[in-house]
């Protein structure tokens, strides 16, 4: 059975579901993991940022594969996400903290937007960030900063030291992403092979005649990671795009075809998912600096 959908719209409600004392302030508040009594298996949707910052978190998935982990980390849930409930045994639960921050905490901040910059926010919630001893050293202090205030007495200092300390901890977290995309290479490269077969595979089906050219969307679907965190990963790591990868299969393809078949560019325009030859040859154009018939008399 799929788990029930259910809104949470404050702070304070998130608190009571998880058996816990009502918030200091409505909106903020950390938690620590071995506060909450229970975790409800429900999916559920928030109206506020949730950070996690966990250990022992046993198998988890990262982007598309699964990894057994016992160090720090994090995770990101931005307002109107869905997230889903785990249980855990008595005697195996993850051990940390959880940042709870409503976005009218961030009214009159440059936080306010500058939060929408973060991409870890619009990454699948499975995409987590792995942190090493330092970091998740670094991490801890920050978050106990904003603990301390959150449960000082609040004064007309308190909400300016903890949009300052909250910008901070974002602030290296994006640092700690970054790193995380350069000495992950091992895994990104798996993916990168992943994409590579799943081009190759749509290239050479009658997918491409019948449906066009595959979206971004379509290309992330299949590989089971965002799209954005996709976009971003690739191009750290190739400098390109998504939609740019797709371009370059097709130019290989199109270059493959007018080298080695007598086909007209017509009916390789058709073949390759264009409906008008002059978008064909256009974008070959564009991307190899030759028309179709250019490139093919260059092999004569």
């Amino acid at each position: 059975m799929n788990k029930p959908l259910i809104r949470v719209s404050s702070i304070s409600q998130a608190h009571k579901m998880r058996e816990l004392p009502p918030p200091l302030h409505p909106l903020i508040s950390i938690v620590e993991t071995s506060e909450l009594k229970s975790t409800p298996n429900i999916s559920a949707v928030l109206d506020f940022y949730m950070i996690s910052v966990k250990r022992n978190c046993d198998t988890l998935a990262y982007g598309q594969q699964k990894y057994d982990f016992d160090g720090g980390v994090m995770s990101f849930v931005a307002p109107n996400q869905i997230i889903s409930g785990q249980e855990h045994e008595p005697d195996n639960k993850p051990t940390g903290w959880i940042l709870l921050v409503h976005p009218d905490f961030f009214w009159g901040t440059p936080l306010a937007k500058k939060i929408k910059k973060y991409d870890y926010f619009g990454y699948a919630v499975n995409e987590a960030l792995f942190l090493s001893e330092k970091e998740e050293s670094i991490i801890h202090a920050i978050g106990e900063n904003i603990k301390l205030e959150c449960n000082s007495n609040i004064d007309k200092f308190s909400h300016d030291i903890i949009i300052s300390h909250l910008e901070t901890f974002l602030n290296y977290a994006e640092r700690f992403y970054q790193r995380q995309f350069l000495t992950r290479r091992i895994t990104n490269h798996q993916l990168l092979d992943r994409l590579e077969k799943l081009l190759n595979d749509y290239f050479n089906s009658d997918d491409l005649a019948q449906k066009g050219l595959p979206t971004v969307q379509y290309i992330s679907d299949n590989l089971n990671i965002s799209s954005k965190y996709l976009g971003s990963m690739l191009k750290q790591l190739t400098g390109l795009t998504t939609q740019q990868h797709i371009h370059e299969k097709l130019i290989d393809k199109a270059k493959e075809k007018l080298s080695l078949t007598d086909q007209s560019v017509s009916d390789i325009a058709y073949e390759l998912g264009f409906e008008h030859l002059q978008s064909f040859s256009k974008l070959f154009k564009a991307k190899t600096k030759r028309s179709p018939l250019e490139f093919r008399d260059s092999f004569n």
